[in-house]
């Protein structure tokens, strides 16, 4: 099962759990998953159908860029950090 970290924007929702296994193939099946058992994570997470723009996907160390298709492991570490913009100042 993947492991799944809790960032603390949804501890809240959570009853402050930091993480839980979750049996997926895919960062959709995640959050499907983390929705059955905590209801309303999923509203934090997708908007549209997609992870929401001010959030990205990191599973092992690198940055989803397939979104809610993104492949997970059985051994899997998945986050869900806040994403950073760049730009001139």
């Amino acid at each position: 099962m993947a492991t799944v970290f809790i960032p603390t924007m949804l501890q809240p929702v959570t009853g402050g759990v930091k993480q839980v296994e979750i049996e997926a193939s895919n960062v959709r099946q995640v959050i499907d998953g983390l929705d059955l058992q905590y209801p309303g994570v999923k509203d934090r997470l997708v908007e549209s159908g997609k992870i929401r723009p001010s959030l990205a996907v990191s599973i092992d160390g690198e940055v989803a860029r397939m979104g809610m298709l993104e492949k997970v492991g059985p051994r899997s570490e998945v986050h869900f950090v806040p994403a950073i913009a760049g730009g001139y100042c």
